[in-house]
């Protein structure tokens, strides 16, 4: 059985591919080993005798995979999985060191205030009975401080709790602002009677809280920075290097600040982004317990111009609910004069037309399930809280300041954004990963622009999609203009044996008009082989729901993405393809890349906007906020 495609970009619609074989042997040949042009192999990939039926391998002799039965099922590629999150092990601080010999009467502790005043050396023994439980950060920081007699207690001050104290459990209880769980933060106050004369009980009590309460004070000011959960342990998906938090000079510094509550609430971001989302959050918890009035708009079909329908009235009170400022008084008069028609008019479709315009959708004015959802909301304020604090989480794994130049592409928006002395210049729409090809969630640098590339295929896609028809017809990709090199040597794709093993096989496609990756790609070299591309397959940029690809990016304004990070002009890019030659030219200076995930992030102007869960990854992070939770929670 012979395949014959029309265009090879089109009949594949791929781009980027998952290189992890199930049940692969250890020396299988990877994606990354294709890119870095390592065809050395070990083991040698048998040619067979072009023949009807199954080919025979010259030598009688088949590869890793030989001797299989035609008629079994084809090995396949799988992608990354997700885990079930294990919260962060937490370990009993050390307070063996605490109860300092060298401490015999008092430890003079002299306030922000200048004041001095004594601490009983009987009371400071007593932190080496006190048990807390911490990671292995905070426990490391704890036993810094108080293991050395020259520092005071942070918290207490003779009988009592201090001010200090009090402003900082303020704080700390307020950490649901900042999209953290207070829970993780709860200090219960010390258990004193006062009918109780003994001090051995009282001074018990104190140092306990004392320790319990700069234990959270410092993982607050750990999880603010850098997230309470660990990006890596969600999924496979996400790639990130946790950042290292300084919390050695914390409890030093919270004693020595004249207002610890403002030292400890200023340790969240503030870049501007986060700031929105903040902003946003705190104003939706304000909104009457969430009960707002929600339009609804009910189309069973599209609705498209010149069309007649009685949700006008809906739609036109949606927009000027969920439009933008810009936009309500662009089209101020079409508001005002709206007397509940139920035609939908010109001046009605324009305004729907702008409308979708900058929510990013297709601005045709043909009205389906997408545009109704951004028109009414689409979220209710309790789903969109949670896509926020979500939100705030993830925007702590990436650098807290962005850059003055960046670009981000964010996947449940189908976007990209070129960002450029602090303010975004461009922005188009995107394709990425499929649900069964999902692009990753990482940061990088972009480091080269290539025209008229080659395409190295990956192995999941050779064996996933190729494999099956090269069984039926070996010349398959010979047809369709593939280089197939086996061992690094130049080979027809009829030569190969099909049902041996593809490990030392690489198949690449040459440039051309239908090569998948277009006239360029964009490199951020990355360990999950994803970039940037253009693509022959321009239909996909026409939908509003674009997770299509095998993993990597493509642009609908290649020629644009190429100018703005090279620093040039589209015309110059355009000279560069023209060549049609396959060659990379350098960026000028690196640029962060953030291939991120948020369903809810604010746009250019400040507004957050909020997107479909495309991959489902929000219900993971929410899993792992539950496990963390539950696992501080069993202090002792």
């Amino acid at each position: 059985m012979t395949f014959v495609l029309k265009s090879a970009a089109s009949a594949l619609a791929i781009s980027c591919g998952v290189a992890v074989m199930s049940a692969a042997p250890a020396h299988a040949y990877t994606l990354m080993d294709m890119l870095r042009g390592d065809r050395q192999r070990s083991q040698s990939t048998i040619f067979m005798d072009q023949a009807p039926g199954r080919p025979v391998p010259r030598n009688g002799v088949g590869g890793s995979l030989g001797g299989l039965d035609p008629e079994a099922p084809l090995p396949k590629v799988s992608g990354p999985r997700y885990y079930t999150y294990k919260a962060e092990t937490l370990q009993f601080v050390d307070t063996g060191k605490f109860a300092d010999p060298v401490v015999t009467g008092a430890v003079a502790d002299v306030s922000a205030s200048g004041d001095a005043s004594a601490e009983p050396a009987a009371q400071r023994r007593f932190l080496a009975q006190a048990k807390v439980r911490a990671n292995a950060d905070v426990a490391k920081a704890l036993e810094a401080y108080y293991g050395d007699s020259r520092n005071p207690l942070v918290w207490v001050e003779g009988n009592q709790i201090n001010d200090r104290a009090k402003s900082a459990m303020t704080a700390l209880g307020d950490a649901a602002s900042v999209g953290l769980d207070p829970a993780d933060y709860t200090v219960q106050m010390p258990a004193i009677d006062p009918a109780n004369p003994d001090p051995a009980f009282r001074d018990r009590a104190l140092t306990q809280f004392e320790l319990e309460l700069s234990a959270k004070v410092l993982a607050f000011v750990q999880d603010t920075v850098r997230g309470r959960i660990d990006p890596n342990k969600i999924s496979g998906y996400h790639d990130f290097q946790r950042k290292a938090v300084n919390l050695a000079p914390v409890l030093k510094l919270a004693r020595m600040s004249p207002d610890v509550g403002a030292y400890i609430a200023n340790r969240s971001p503030d870049g501007p982004q986060f700031e929105a989302l903040k902003s946003e959050l705190a104003k939706l918890r304000a909104a009457d317990g969430g009960n707002e009035e929600q339009i609804v708009v009910s189309l069973d079909k599209l609705l498209k111009p010149g069309d007649s329908s009685p949700e006008i009235a809906n739609i036109v009170k949606a927009i000027g609910k969920h439009g933008s400022e810009t936009l309500k008084t662009d089209h101020a008069a079409t508001l005002a004069a709206y007397a509940g028609s139920i035609d939908y008019s010109p001046e009605i479709v324009s305004l729907v037309e702008d409308f979708q315009k900058e929510r990013g959708l297709k601005a045709d004015g043909v009205i389906g399930q997408a545009t109704v959802r951004a028109m009414t909301g689409g979220d209710t304020n309790a789903s969109k809280i949670d896509k926020l604090v979500v939100a705030m989480e993830q925007a702590r794994w990436l650098p807290e300041d962005l850059g003055s130049r960046y670009v981000m592409i964010n996947q449940p928006a189908y976007m990209v954004y070129y960002h450029n002395d602090g303010k975004e210049q461009l922005s188009m729409r995107v394709v990425v990963g499929g649900k069964n090809n999902q692009t990753y969630f990482f940061d990088d640098e972009i480091e080269t622009v290539e025209f008229n590339p080659f395409w190295g295929v990956p192995q999941s896609i050779i064996i996933n999609e190729m494999l099956p028809k090269l069984r039926s017809d070996p010349n398959y990709l010979d047809q369709l203009g593939y280089e197939v090199e086996v061992n690094g040597h130049a080979v027809a794709s009829s030569s190969v044996d099909w049902y041996g093993s593809t490990d030392n096989v690489s198949v690449r496609q040459p440039p051309s008009s239908d090569n998948a990756l277009g006239e360029l790609k964009i490199l951020f070299p990355n360990s999950h082989a994803i970039y940037m591309h253009d693509t022959p397959s321009k239909s996909f940029f026409k939908r509003d729901m674009r997770a299509l690809s095998h993993g990597c990016v493509r642009l609908a304004n290649p020629r644009a993405m190429a100018a703005a990070v090279l620093g040039t002009t589209v015309d110059e890019v355009a000279k560069q393809i023209a060549t049609g030659q396959n060659h990379a030219v350098k960026v000028p200076q690196r640029i962060p890349v953030y291939v991120s995930y948020f369903t809810a992030w604010p746009n250019k102007d400040g507004v957050v906007e909020y997107f479909d869960d495309v991959y489902g990854r929000d219900a993971y992070v929410e899993k792992a906020f539950d496990a963390t939770t539950k696992a501080r929670g069993a202090q002792i």
